[in-house]
């Protein structure tokens, strides 16, 4: 017979987990670098940027469009990396909390 108790107490749990788990993004960080290394951008879990690193021959006057080009693909490399450890630290978080009910995909959850 299904437990509506206790399948409730265990969603209390997930969300409990799942909080906790979003709290700690902030400890998952990720480097992106663009122009061979010349531009890197350190972003966290939370998709926050941390820190922009630029190699000195790049800050020329004349060179502020390659900057700026170089800022934003190493930021999208560096979001796209993280969004796989995102994932992966939300599901590690909630394992076991639920059980393995066919037809049930809560995947969507960690996206």
């Amino acid at each position: 017979m299904f437990d509506m108790m206790g399948m409730l107490g265990k969603v209390k749990d997930l969300q409990a987990k799942m909080k906790e788990a979003q709290e700690t993004l902030g400890t998952i960080v990720e480097t992106g670098e663009a122009g061979g290394g010349m531009v890197k951008v350190t972003i966290n879990g939370k998709k926050q940027l941390l820190n922009v690193e630029i190699d000195e021959d790049l800050l020329k006057p004349s060179d502020r469009e390659v900057v700026q080009d170089l800022i934003v693909a190493a930021t999208n490399i560096a979001m796209g990396n993280i969004e796989g450890k995102i994932k992966e630290h939300l599901q590690q978080a909630t394992n076991g909390l639920l059980p393995n009910i066919p037809g049930l995909d809560l995947g969507g959850m960690f996206s």
